[in-house]
Formats: C-alpha cells, sequence, structure tokens
C-alpha cells in the first residue's frame, strides 16, 4: 500500500504496530504515516479489516490505511502471537483499537510488551476508555457515543427529536485525537525514557468538539438549549437563510458586519431603526456580538430580500464587503470548488488496487534552513 511520499516526514524512523480496525484507529495510524512513520498493519488473517468490505468498497480501505505495510495475524496462534510479539520489541509505538481487552488476554497487553520494550508508547482507543470498570468494555459505534455523549441533542431545535451528525464525527475526532496523544507520548518517552500508556476514548473526543459546551455540563450541569442553525454568537444575522436558488449561511455577527451586510441588501436606513435596535449600530464600536430588540422581525426583513437573491453571486459580494458567507454546499460540491480555487492540499493514496485523493494531514507545511524555504 502506497501514498504519495511527502517531504515533510518527522516521524522518519518511527516504528507503530497498528491492532486497528474500522476507522477511528486506521486514521490515527493514517496520520502517522503521513508524518513519515512506518506503520505495521495487523489484519485478522479471518477476512482482515471490515472497511475492505464495505459498500465504498477498496477507496474506502485505501483511504484510511495506503502508506501502512499490511500483515496478517491469528492471535490464536502461538507462532503468530509469537511473531507479534517479536514485532512490538522492536516498535515504538503500539496501537490497541481492538474490543476491550483481547491484546491483553492474547498476552500483547501494556504490561506484556513493556516488558520486551521497556520504552513503547501504548495507545488503547475504545469507546468509554479505561478508567471505569462499570463501562470500559461496552462495545461502541460512533453513532452510539453521539448519543450517549449528548451531541445528538445538540442539533435541530427543542422540538426536534435526537438528530445524528450525518458523518461519523466521533470516529474521526477519536482518530485525531489519538494521533496527538501518540505525538505527545513519543515526546516523553524521548524526555524521560519511559514507557508511555494512553487512554484515548470517543466519549473523551466527543467532549472535545463540544469543547466549551462540556466546560459548562461540568461545571454546572447544564445542557445547552438547541437553537437550530443559528450561529454560536447569537446575533440574529448568524444564521442560514433561504435564496432564490439556495441556501446562505451569514455571520454578520459584530455591529460593522450587519452595517456592512445590510448595505449589501440595500436596507442600510436598518442599522439606525429604533425598532429593531435599542441604539443605532455603530461600526466603530467595540466589537460585541449585535443583539436586537426584535431579532424575529430583524431576520423577517433579512430573509425576504434574501429570497430573491442568487447564493453563489451573494457569497462574493459579501467577501467584498468583508461581511462573513459562504453558500450552504453539499460535499461533492465543495470538494470541486475547493479544488478549482486552490483551496485544498491533496495528496494522492493508492491501496489494494484502489486509488483515492485525500486532504491529507490538514495543515500546510514548510521548512526553513539556512534562510531558504525547504519545501
Amino acid at each position: 500500500m502506497t501514498a504519495t511520499p511527502l517531504p515533510f516526514a518527522p516521524l522518519a524512523g518511527i516504528r507503530v504496530l497498528d491492532f486497528s480496525h474500522v476507522i477511528a484507529g486506521p486514521l490515527a495510524t493514517f496520520y502517522l504515516s503521513q508524518l513519515g512513520a512506518t506503520v505495521l498493519k495487523m489484519e485478522n488473517a479471518n477476512g482482515g479489516d471490515v472497511m475492505r468490505r464495505t459498500e465504498k468498497g477498496r477507496q474506502g480501505f485505501a483511504a484510511l490505511n495506503a502508506g501502512k505495510e499490511s500483515h496478517t495475524v491469528d492471535l490464536r496462534d502461538p507462532a503468530d502471537r509469537k511473531r507479534a510479539l517479536d514485532l512490538a520489541s522492536t516498535c515504538d509505538v503500539v496501537v490497541d483499537n481492538l474490543r476491550p481487552g483481547v491484546l491483553a488476554r492474547f498476552g500483547l497487553g501494556f504490561e506484556a510488551i513493556r516488558s520486551l520494550n521497556p520504552t513503547v508508547v501504548y495507545c488503547t482507543i475504545s469507546g468509554y476508555g479505561r478508567s471505569s470498570a462499570d463501562v470500559a468494555e461496552r462495545p461502541a459505534y460512533d453513532h452510539i457515543i453521539q448519543a450517549a455523549t449528548g451531541m445528538a441533542f445538540m442539533a435541530g431545535t427543542e422540538d426536534d427529536p435526537p438528530i445524528k451528525t450525518g458523518f461519523p464525527v466521533v470516529d474521526a475526532a477519536t482518530g485525531m485525537q489519538a494521533a496527538l496523544a501518540i505525538l505527545a507520548g513519543l515526546r516523553e518517552r524521548d524526555r524521560l525514557a519511559c514507557a508511555v500508556q494512553l487512554d484515548v476514548s470517543m466519549t473523551g473526543a466527543a467532549l472535545q468538539l463540544m469543547y466549551s459546551f462540556a466546560c459548562e455540563a461540568l461545571t454546572n450541569g447544564a445542557s445547552p438549549a438547541r437553537v437550530g442553525n443559528q450561529g454560536h454568537s447569537g446575533s440574529p444575522t448568524a444564521d442560514f437563510f433561504a435564496t432564490r436558488d439556495g441556501w446562505i449561511a451569514l455571520g454578520a455577527n459584530t455591529p460593522r458586519q450587519l452595517i456592512r451586510l445590510l448595505d449589501v441588501l440595500g436596507l442600510a436606513d436598518m442599522a439606525g431603526d429604533p425598532r429593531y435596535f435599542a441604539e443605532p449600530l455603530n461600526p466603530d464600536s467595540p466589537a460585541s456580538f449585535v443583539r436586537s430588540i426584535n431579532p424575529a422581525g430583524l431576520k423577517a426583513i433579512i430573509a425576504e430580500r434574501l429570497h430573491m437573491l442568487n447564493a453563489e453571486e451573494l457569497e462574493q459580494r459579501c467577501a467584498l464587503y468583508g461581511v462573513p458567507a459562504a453558500k450552504v454546499r453539499r460535499l461533492g460540491e465543495f470538494a470541486t470548488w475547493a479544488q478549482r480555487h486552490n483551496q485544498v492540499s491533496t495528496v494522492s493514496l493508492h491501496a489494494e488496487g484502489a486509488s483515492v485523493i485525500s486532504p491529507g494531514l490538514g495543515f500546510g507545511v514548510q521548512t526553513f534552513k539556512g534562510g531558504e524555504s525547504g519545501i
């Protein structure tokens, strides 16, 4: 399995023994591989990673596993267990994303591997983490954790049933969290010459995604109100609005931004209208979130005007005026748009005869040596 080589390879020389499957664990080790690590993907001899057999076929598997070395292993076979232990003794990192306790039962848990490899970084990834005996071994999937953590009651409005985020957001966040934890673990290993045991959970990743709300809930038990498409600022013009040919998201959060939006819409007189604002909007006032004495009325006037306009043209006009705005696109539309406007750096992945264009690491990088750019 191959990926386009990257010149940025800070993990070159790091070896990872990867007992993970499906999304969260493989995404974590995909990042490590993209950063230059050698990842040995240990797959069940009875069919391998389930992602090989999804409806998306080989491309779904390649997107998460290109660049890794695939090995089959039957943990019930003593010879295979010994081979796995031998590999673990030579690796810097071991990742365990199997059902909680499986690797330990086969003699491949943290303590067994640490006895052979005293500076191993051992990362377990599970639904609920290892800290609570009551729930540690519960099986979990993305939508189960969205339900358990309150995420499914974050979207929509108060009268709606629970709403799942439309993609495996917790799986992806868990993979990112695990990759971050492993990088920190490697740094600590190098700093103290010690073994490091990392416990990454899907519930923990979900709380990170909801961070500010999670802090409030942990502090006083509060659950946030469900506000639909309203922006986090609460400003009446931070929302989704229907246009003539689709939808647009506006983020006119501050007085200056709202004044500019009203200019774009030909509604400049509203900025000083006492029916909507206790004081006229002032572009030079300290930055703050806009509040209206009649937010529903303000929204209704703006929505009426927006309904006569074209979403993409309005997006462009708002950009010229410095008003945050975006046409609401489907993912395929955005992918085409982003590539056309050079908004995304892509990586070509190849595995199992499939080719995939990936957004890779999700960030750009340059290195400098002797005053010149290295990348």
